[in-house]
């Protein structure tokens, strides 16, 4: 059996708890996925390209493979899971929310879910990351309120930050076959909740309950999707931003970790391979094998790359790994080790089995889903389109 080593314990017990108690003063706190994160490219698919996948082997100008796995993961299949309650118990609890919310009014309401889900995903494998970057975008701006599926002039979803986002379809398709089950009784911000969770089970990533209750909010304003962070911000603006929403520094690492899937621009990325920072060179955070190969890769800004470098089809702790080798795609990403405030549990995350990375992302993504603005929920109805308020019909 594989033990873990001694500094990995420590960190654990001694720096975590520390940061905890930071946070709860309001010093630290959280980000997640950034505006420039793609779940999919779609141009990719119309075009018949795939995503660039890293080897460190690779000096050729030749494309390699699209699914081939280029880094051996150091995990042990047979490796002891890690209990850490100061990390997951005291979870923050909201008495708007309960896991019974729709036992008797609408009892089908997860099955119907987890099945439109399920079968999209087996349609296009790429929506699944796509519905959870969705959900962070819509609980990212004013709570989790459905806001970013409006589609009207001026709304979220027509800003430029929003461009890219993809998934309305699924939850269209959910709402359509919920109305005939239960009319007006399941709200358009239930269903992005539990579809990000379903996503992420498909993935291979954690399962977690879903808490219920949510409004549609009626208010979606496109210069406020301008708050999610778009894959720029050193650490302290990314801090600031989430301290906002509530969550805090272990929560931003966390729910960094989604980038263990999905694609990011090249444009996202340009900027860090040749004139960083004014420099003439590109950025001395990045490994300089895997800038070269990025070079090659993002001659484009249009073009794609996978955000996980090593294992991008795999719901993993490599992420955290690539991070500690310098691989981190966006900025942002990199920076979580440059940080001290970031960079030691980066550190666990990475010598931890993946497991204890799963565990922690269900804990994350929960408190993630648990934001509410209490103007949202006073004022929200129950949407029969998810894209148009009801006073629309």
């Amino acid at each position: 059996m594989k033990y873990y080593s001694i500094s990995f314990g420590f960190l654990l017990i001694l720096v975590l708890p520390l940061i905890l108690a930071s946070a709860q003063n309001g010093k630290y706190e959280r980000a997640a996925y950034h505006d420039s994160y793609e779940g999919a490219a779609q141009d990719d698919q119309d075009q018949g390209q795939g995503p660039a996948t890293y080897d460190k082997n690779d000096d050729k100008e030749s494309e390699p493979e699209q699914n081939d796995q280029n880094y051996e993961q150091d995990g042990d299949d047979n490796a002891p899971s890690l209990d850490t309650p100061t990390l997951l118990d005291n979870l923050a609890s909201d008495d708007l929310l309960s896991f019974g919310y729709y036992s008797k009014s609408c009892p089908k309401a997860e099955s119907i879910i987890n099945k439109y889900v399920a079968k999209w995903v087996e349609e296009d494998r790429t929506l699944a990351a796509s519905l959870l970057r969705l959900h962070f975008h819509d609980c990212a701006v004013h709570g989790c309120d459905a806001s970013i599926l409006l589609n009207h002039e001026g709304s979220e979803r027509t800003a430029e930050a929003s461009k890219s986002l993809r998934g309305f379809e699924v939850i269209d398709d959910i709402k359509a076959e919920m109305e005939k089950e239960c009319p007006r009784t399941v709200s358009c911000a239930d269903i992005l909740t539990a579809a990000s969770r379903d996503a992420t089970v498909l993935l291979g990533g954690p399962y977690w309950d879903v808490p219920y209750g949510r409004k549609d909010g009626k208010v979606s304003v496109e210069k406020d999707a301008a708050l999610v962070p778009m894959g720029r911000e050193n650490i302290t603006t990314l801090i600031e931003f989430y301290q906002s929403n509530g969550l805090n520094v272990i929560d931003l690492v966390v729910l960094s970790g989604a980038h263990t899937i999905g694609r990011a621009t090249c444009g996202s990325l340009q900027f860090r391979l040749y004139n960083y920072a004014g420099t003439g060179r590109q950025d001395e955070s990045l490994d300089s094998r895997y800038a070269n190969f990025l070079k090659r890769k993002c001659r484009w800004a249009s073009e794609y790359v996978d955000l996980d470098a090593t294992t991008p089809q795999t719901f993993d702790n490599v992420y955290y790994k690539n991070l500690q080798a310098k691989m981190g795609l966006l900025l942002t990403d990199q920076s979580l080790y440059s940080d001290p405030r970031t960079s030691p549990i980066v550190d666990a995350l990475a010598d931890a089995p993946s497991e204890f990375f799963n565990h922690q992302f269900a804990v994350s993504m929960t408190r993630l889903g648990n934001i509410l603005v209490p103007a949202a929920q006073d004022g929200g109805e129950i949407r029969t389109k998810c894209y148009s308020v009801n006073s629309n019909y």
